[in-house]
């Protein structure tokens, strides 16, 4: 049997996010508040990884990076580069379709203050792993900060130690993958001046030239 892609709506994994969960159904209960499946075709070559769903973003959206600021970057970003067609418009039935990508969070229920700990990323890895097993054409991963890269490299079996994270650096994961890394795209790290919409861009111009080059 397939691994699933996506943990059940009430997943139980994780005491303190099934909880968070719980409560958010509660006080915002127009929400989508369950895991967050990944958003774009199986087929396509290019998978980016985040970190969680925000809650007020995919949380209540239901689509990955749908509804807050860091969709705001990365989709304008993804159709710059032709990983995208269509308008961006925070809300999922925008018309907005993913072009050769798909987009997916290490962590697929929203954690509080954004911020999971180790036992609740470890169990989302499997869902991770099915997500690149299920990919045949896969040929390059972006991951948007440390805590996905570091969920990137640990689904493909090799040391966080060979593989250090560091914004713009490129990672061969086999003789086919190459993963690229991105500070998050974030208002947090783009306010502070920790990432500009140029270096983000910088990113995926790089990843546009790798899989143009292989095809």
């Amino acid at each position: 049997m397939q691994p699933a892609l996506v943990p059940a709506e009430d997943c139980r994994r994780c005491p303190r996010l099934a909880a968070f969960r719980d409560a958010n159904r509660q006080a915002l209960p127009a929400y989508h508040n369950a895991p967050v499946p990944a958003f774009g075709p199986l087929q396509s070559r290019l998978l980016i990884v985040g970190l969680a769903p925000g809650l007020h973003g995919a949380n209540r959206t239901a689509r990955p990076f749908t509804g807050d600021y860091a969709g705001d970057l990365l989709y304008a970003t993804l159709g710059e580069f032709g990983f995208a067609t269509g308008r961006y418009d925070r809300r999922p039935d925008d018309g907005l379709v993913p072009v050769d990508a798909r987009i997916t969070n290490a962590v697929r229920c929203v954690p509080p203050e954004n911020k999971p700990v180790g036992a609740e990323i470890a169990n989302c890895h499997p869902f991770l792993e099915a997500e690149i097993a299920a990919m045949p054409s896969l040929r390059a991963m972006v991951a948007l900060g440390k805590i996905a890269h570091d969920a990137v490299v640990r689904a493909w079996g090799l040391k966080l130690a060979a593989m250090p994270f560091a914004h713009g650096a490129l990672h061969r994961l086999s003789d086919r993958v190459t993963l690229a890394d991105s500070y998050h795209c974030s208002r947090y790290n783009t306010n502070t001046g920790r990432l500009t919409p140029p270096a983000f861009r910088r990113v995926f111009a790089e990843v546009r030239r790798l899989l143009d080059e292989a095809a």
